[in-house]
């Protein structure tokens, strides 16, 4: 355990001191992404500008969560300087090749929960890192297997917890996720809105 945290410490010290010249911008309003960024232990500020989540109709659903995360950058273009690292992202859930993102109302949210009541889904979540000289971007997939649903059940959720600002109408880290969720294929984290193992990579590549 202690070789362990060691090697922890020595990590982030190397990303901290490869970022170090950066300023850093999650360019992202969501509470969870912004704790899960924090878990790295790097200074950064939350910074956001909205954008239309429009996207081309042919597009193939795998590829809307990168296109939408790049299309966040736009808005931050004109500021652009030397010493700003910008981090966007975007997270869908896809089920029959139907993309889920926020609901409208409790209704629309009533509806979205039944599709994925006793099914399979995926959460694909795009990041964009971009500078004044350099832009990557990835993805990360995980698939979801949600337990048969009980409309009370739903109701209950929707009543308590409200989710009208999540992608699929749901938060993994939330009663639903304790009581829904039988299996989870791949990040955990991803769900949650930002895959932080892989983003680690990236910036430690970057």
């Amino acid at each position: 355990m202690y070789q362990q945290n060691i090697h922890t410490k020595l990590n982030n010290s190397a990303l901290t001191n490869k970022l170090s010249n950066y300023s850093i911008i999650l360019g992202s309003q969501s509470a969870r992404r912004k704790e899960l960024f924090a878990g790295l232990n790097l200074p950064f500020h939350v910074e956001v500008r909205e954008i239309e989540e429009n996207f081309p109709a042919e597009m193939s659903a795998f590829d809307v969560p990168e296109f939408l995360s790049i299309q966040k950058t736009i808005p931050f273009k004109d500021d652009f300087k030397q010493d700003v690292l910008l981090i966007t992202s975007d997270t869908i859930v896809l089920i029959d090749n139907q993309i889920l993102g926020k609901p409208s109302d409790y209704k629309h949210a009533f509806e979205m929960l039944q599709l994925l009541s006793g099914r399979k889904h995926m959460v694909i979540t795009g990041v964009c890192i971009t500078t004044i000289d350099k832009q990557i971007t990835f993805s990360d997939r995980t698939d979801v297997f949600f337990k048969s649903l009980s409309a009370d059940e739903i109701d209950y959720y929707l009543t308590h917890y409200q989710p009208y600002d999540k992608a699929g109408s749901y938060g993994v880290q939330e009663w639903i996720g304790y009581v829904a969720i039988k299996k989870i294929e791949g990040s955990y984290f991803n769900v949650m809105g930002l895959p932080i193992q892989r983003l680690y990579e990236e910036l430690l590549k970057f």
